[in-house]
């Protein structure tokens, strides 16, 4: 039996349905009302859905009480408030197959680096009720839609336009949009909406799977450049808690290694009756296997720190420890993991010249014994000499 902290609402143990989120969902609440048809600012983003691929949901959110949908405007706020947040956005869907092109409307407005105007007339009027995802962020209402129109105009930058125009290969296009400087969020949203690659080939991506995608390429392209940077030169121990997850990052002098444990404590959401590590490691020349234990949550994190290191040129051993508390009672997506890690690299770090000193700092900010963390880690058997 597949255990609720690998599965994360995958539905790797089979159900139709995970129980833990359909419990949850039950009980929440819209705070506001809902009418069959509805008005209101979409971000630029359409959700695909991944039940019944190749034939998915797709389509927009539109808030319905003037709150921020876009969940990368999200950090700093309490989890009440993302989650008050999600309660507002309505989603209107229609099923198709990920190879037919959205309307030209809804991809242009995909592509907007502007909001825009959507409105949705639904088949019926939507369940009073708020989803929650591991990868993708939190969802409110959603119904099928009879219609869905796009108002204003979309405003697309001259780059974008170029990459999708020439027809570049999505990876091509990610990292040319990448180095013009887009951001992470913008990129994950054209590659979800289809808008990226050879045109034979362009199709929608559901959006949890886009999600993992962006983060594995784009940390995958920061790595050309850190594999052959200089390493650092000292222990270094970057540390941030949000949401009740907490984040300790220490980097060791020596080349591109990388490791992650992921801890539920007893009672946080995905390990309500018993606590759990999951461990994952990648070597210099990077692993072809999906992480499984940890799914999306890694990828985000090694996006995160991948960025930084790049930022700074330089190369290390890398061991990330997430630890994640009961207070964490819903989940609101990998955003979360992703901008913790990023603040934890603006945050000013520890540093020291001896391994055992930057270990034990991390430890004093850890729940759990450092030796949970010690016997598992690939990068700890492996001492260098002058760590002796």
């Amino acid at each position: 039996m597949v255990s609720c902290t690998v599965c994360k609402g995958r539905l790797m143990c089979g159900v139709k349905k995970c129980p833990l989120l359909e419990r949850f969902n039950a009980r929440q609440a819209l705070a506001g009302r809902l009418r069959r048809e509805v008005v209101g600012e979409s971000v630029p983003n359409v959700f695909v859905g991944w039940n019944g691929y190749p034939r998915v949901n797709v389509g927009p959110s539109v808030s319905l009480e003037g709150a921020s949908t876009d969940a990368s405007q999200w950090y700093g706020k309490p989890l009440d408030e993302i989650v008050s947040s999600a309660a507002v956005m309505a989603r209107g869907y229609q099923k198709q197959s990920v190879k037919k092109r959205l309307s030209r409307d809804l991809l242009e407005a995909a592509m907007s680096t502007k909001p825009l105007d959507v409105a949705i007339t639904f088949e019926h009027v939507p369940r009073n009720e708020v989803r929650f995802f591991d990868v993708s962020q939190p969802s409110g209402p959603s119904a099928q839609a009879r219609n869905i129109e796009v108002q204003g105009n979309a405003c697309i930058p001259g780059a974008v336009d170029e990459a999708i125009e020439e027809g570049w290969t999505a990876r091509d296009a990610l990292t040319a949009l990448l180095e013009k400087g887009f951001e992470y969020y913008y990129l994950q949203k054209l590659l979800t909406a289809g808008a990226l690659g050879k045109h034979e080939d362009r199709r929608l991506v559901p959006t949890r799977w886009g999600i993992t995608a962006t983060d594995t390429m784009l940390a995958n392209e920061h790595l050309n450049k850190i594999r052959e940077s200089q390493t650092i030169d000292c222990y270094q121990v970057y540390s941030n808690e949000y949401l009740f997850n907490r984040f300790e990052i220490i980097l060791l002098p020596g080349n591109w290694e990388y490791e992650q444990f992921e801890a539920w404590s007893k009672g946080s959401f995905w390990s309500e009756n018993q606590s759990s590590i999951a461990y994952e490691y990648e070597p210099f020349q990077g692993r072809k296997d999906y992480a499984q234990s940890e799914g999306g949550g890694y990828y985000a994190a090694r996006f995160a720190v991948a960025e930084a290191l790049a930022q700074r040129n330089v190369q290390a051993r890398v061991i990330v420890v997430r630890e994640i508390y009961d207070g964490y009672r819903v989940p609101v997506g990998v955003w979360q993991v992703r901008e913790n890690v990023r603040a934890a690299f603006r945050n000013k770090p520890n540093e020291f010249y001896s391994l055992s000193k930057a270990l034990a700092d991390a430890a004093t900010r850890l729940k759990n014994p450092w030796r949970a963390y010690a016997s598992k880690s690939n990068i700890l058997r492996q001492k260098k000499l002058f760590e002796f």
